[in-house]
């Protein structure tokens, strides 16, 4: 199996935009009888993914206002692109995640979703999913 890539556009400057059921149903065209893990690659310097609590809207909120309070907008910083603090972020939360997968299906937690962490959209950017084989698939 090979690296699988789909776009996700983010609808505002910072933002976690849920790719969960994306990914899953990338996952069933592509590799239903998968048992193994993926990879979920970002190849962005200011954007990254990760995953956290999917059933309250508000957690995603709740994260991406408490990342701008301790990275703010506007620090004095050097680089003069003007995006410095997304870079900071999109360092903070990483740029890849592993997860299980069962018979093509995600195994996630209970409250578990994957996101797509952007901090300097709103934008179109790349997901990258690799599939992993357990060895004795």
């Amino acid at each position: 199996m090979s690296l699988i890539e789909m776009s996700v556009s983010s609808p505002a400057r910072e933002v976690l935009v849920d790719i969960t059921h994306r990914i899953q149903d990338v996952l069933a065209r592509s590799a239903p009888d998968l048992n193994g893990m993926i990879g979920v690659f970002v190849p962005h310097t200011t954007a990254g993914v990760t995953i956290n609590e999917g059933a309250d809207p508000s957690v995603a909120r709740d994260i991406v206002e408490g990342l701008s309070r301790f990275v703010p907008c506007e620090a004095g910083y050097r680089h003069a692109e003007g995006n410095s603090d997304a870079h900071i972020k999109a360092s903070l939360v990483g740029c890849h995640v592993i997860c299980p997968v069962e018979h093509g299906r995600l195994r996630l937690g209970t409250w578990q979703s994957i996101y797509l962490a952007d901090f300097d959209g709103p934008r179109t950017r790349k997901v990258w999913i690799v599939p992993m084989p357990a060895a004795d698939s």
